[in-house]
């Protein structure tokens, strides 16, 4: 891995640099098994940047020691630990990388820990958090001295960037300047800041977009409830398509009928609601008051179909007029529908019931009839 003092680059400096990525995934695809078990869990040790500059030069010398034991003719030794990956040591965090940054660098030695296993034909446990690329298919695997050299210069070339501490970053001024005189010209004089609105939105916007995602991942776990929100909407739909057809089919039985038709022969409107009432006014005078009641009862039925409530019909009966009046279209004169009903029940009692009427049964009805406008004048 290469180690860059830049102060742009991640705090943890443990992503392996070409020449590193290119030892750690030979070894791992040259020896399948050592790829899985790689370095030993050495450790951490907080060092200084002198510290650290001396471990590489120690390290240096570990790999010079191993390269000298390659070249010896025969296997190694079992008493033999030149190539030990064990004398690479802890992994170092490096205290006072970058000038002004508090935060240690860290440093991982597995790649070297990899090839020296490889050198000494020994395997050892992972490090913690290490990342080992395995690919698909082996690549042609360089030798052990060539191993060992890439090694040894990537160790100078890690010891040269450690030399000293590295200032922190530049404040970008000039690249700011650029960048502002840019945005200054005549293409970006119409762009603005964004508002507060459109912030709002777009917070609104991923709120749903996550309230979405976790209904279909919970209905992903759980399948019953997808289906019966389904069928919730099918029944919601299905009771307004129901609704929507009763509405048009009550709306078509009630429509006004053109102002230059006639009244219909045979229906209350065809008779003056004044004169039901002289008719009502005359049966009470004789003390009739079944008949005057059943008389209240057409002149207020003709004083509605007057004002064009509903379509005249003579043959309609009583509980056909409550239904219109109950359903009548919000543009028409306003009526009680609890005043007809009772004037209705009143006038069945006494008509269709066969009920006997007294003074007090006919001033009820007078006064309701009033209410729907049947006043003498």
């Amino acid at each position: 891995m290469t180690f860059s003092w830049s102060s742009s680059v991640p705090r943890r400096i443990a992503a392996p640099s070409r020449i590193g990525a290119l030892l750690l995934a030979l070894v791992a695809a040259g020896t399948p098994a050592l790829a899985q078990l790689l370095a030993a869990d050495a450790g951490w040790r907080t060092v200084t940047l002198e510290e650290y500059r001396q471990h590489l030069e120690q390290l240096e010398g570990v790999v010079t020691d191993c390269a000298a034991q390659q070249k010896l003719k025969g296997a190694p030794a079992p008493d033999d630990n030149a190539c030990d990956p064990t004398r690479v040591g802890p992994d170092d965090r490096v205290s006072g990388a970058v000038q002004g940054d508090a935060q240690p660098r860290e440093v991982r030695y597995d790649w070297l820990r990899a090839v020296l296993a490889r050198a000494g034909h020994k395997a050892v446990l992972a490090q913690p958090g290490a990342v080992i690329a395995i690919p698909a298919k082996p690549a042609p695997q360089p030798s052990v001295n060539d191993q060992l050299a890439e090694a040894r210069a990537r160790l100078e070339a890690d010891e040269l960037q450690a030399a000293g501490p590295v200032a922190a970053g530049s404040s970008y001024a000039a690249e700011r300047q650029t960048l502002s005189a840019i945005l200054s010209e005549k293409a970006y004089q119409g762009v603005t800041e964004v508002s507060a609105a459109e912030r709002f939105r777009e917070w609104l916007n991923e709120q749903l977009d996550r309230f979405f995602a976790s209904l279909v991942r919970f209905g992903a776990r759980s399948r019953w409830i997808g289906r019966t929100l389904l069928a919730l909407l099918l029944l919601g739909v299905g009771v307004a398509l129901v609704w929507i057809f009763v509405r048009i089919e009550r709306s078509s039985r009630i429509k006004l009928i053109p102002d230059d038709f006639g009244p219909v022969p045979g229906a209350p409107s065809a008779r003056e609601w004044q004169f039901w009432l002289k008719d009502a006014q005359a049966m009470a005078a004789k003390s009739q008051w079944r008949d005057g009641i059943h008389a209240l009862y057409w002149a207020a039925i003709s004083r509605l179909e007057s004002r064009r409530l509903w379509p005249a019909d003579r043959a309609r009966t009583p509980r056909e007029y409550l239904s219109l009046v109950s359903s009548s279209d919000p543009g028409k004169p306003t009526v009680t529908a609890q005043t007809l009903t009772s004037l209705t029940r009143s006038f069945e009692r006494t008509w269709y019931g066969g009920r006997a009427a007294d003074p007090a049964d006919f001033d009820a009805a007078m006064e309701l009839a009033s209410s729907l406008g049947v006043k003498p004048e």
